[in-house]
C-alpha cells in the first residue's frame, strides 16, 4: 500500500497521469503518485530578484526530482511567476533546456514537446521526445483529466502570483543523486517579453506536506533556475 506523499513505481515510461479530487494524482498503469502541498514559499510570498544568481526570479523554475526509474526519474517542474503586475498572456510561455547528457522525454503530463525529435534508435516503446535541447508548452484548458496535474492546462497563461507546472518522466538518465546531471542553457519565453535565465543550481530539496496535514516529504533532489525580465518586444 502506497502512503500519501510516496510513489509506487515497476516500469520507467508508460501511463498517464490522473488528478483526483482529494489532491491526489494517479500515474497509471505503472506509477502511483500522490502529489502532496509544497510546504516552500509560494510565488505571491518570494520577492523578485534582480540578479541571476539569486534563487529567486521575476520568474523562477523549479525542478523536483519525486522518484528514481529504472533508466532516469519522474520529476514535477514548476514555473512561478513572482511579478507583481506582469502577466504571462495566451499564447503562453515557452520552456526549453539543454540536456547534459542524451536524455529522452518518456511521457508527460500537465504539458507538452513541441518536436518528437530523431528517436529511430529505439523500438517498440517511443520516447515522446529525443530532442537535445526540448522546448515545452503548457496545454489547453479542458485537456482530459488523465493528462492533468495540478497548477497546469491554462494554456500557457501565467497570472501574477501563480504557478504553472508539469510533470516528465525522464530516460537515459542518471538513477542516483550521484549519477543524474543537471538540465542546463535554460530558456522561457513570453509573448511579447523577453526573459534571461541563470544558471542552473542545486538547491534545498522543496519540502511537501499531505492534504490532511499530518506528514512531510522531500524531493529526492532540487534544481533551481532564476529568470529576469529583460524587456518587453
Amino acid at each position: 500500500m502506497c502512503r500519501k506523499g510516496s510513489y509506487m513505481s515497476r516500469r520507467p515510461h508508460s501511463g498517464t497521469v490522473l488528478a483526483g479530487s482529494s489532491g491526489a494524482q494517479r500515474l497509471k498503469p505503472d506509477y502511483l503518485l500522490f502529489f502532496p502541498i509544497p510546504l516552500s514559499k509560494s510565488a505571491k510570498e518570494m520577492k523578485s530578484a534582480g540578479a541571476l544568481t539569486s534563487n529567486n526570479g521575476n520568474i523562477t523554475i523549479k525542478w523536483d526530482l519525486m522518484d528514481w526509474t529504472p533508466d532516469g526519474y519522474i520529476a514535477v517542474v514548476t514555473a512561478y511567476n513572482n511579478q507583481k503586475q506582469r502577466s504571462i498572456p495566451s499564447p503562453g510561455w515557452k520552456m526549453s533546456w539543454r540536456w547534459a547528457k542524451k536524455e529522452v522525454i518518456w511521457s508527460m503530463a500537465g504539458a507538452q514537446t513541441t518536436e518528437q525529435g530523431d528517436c529511430s534508435m529505439y523500438k517498440g516503446n517511443i520516447p515522446k521526445s529525443c530532442v537535445l535541447k526540448p522546448t515545452v508548452i503548457d496545454l489547453l484548458p479542458g485537456t482530459p483529466y488523465n493528462q492533468q496535474i495540478s497548477n497546469c492546462c491554462k494554456g500557457g497563461v501565467l497570472k501574477p502570483g501563480l504557478a504553472s507546472s508539469f510533470q516528465i518522466t525522464v530516460g537515459a538518465a542518471g538513477t542516483s543523486n550521484s549519477t543524474v546531471r543537471m538540465a542546463v542553457n535554460f530558456m522561457f519565453t513570453a509573448p511579447k517579453q523577453q526573459y534571461i535565465c541563470g544558471p542552473t543550481k542545486n538547491v534545498m530539496r522543496t519540502k511537501f506536506i499531505t492534504p490532511d496535514l499530518k506528514r512531510t516529504t522531500s524531493a529526492l533532489m532540487t534544481w533551481n533556475i532564476a529568470c529576469v525580465f529583460h524587456k518587453a518586444t
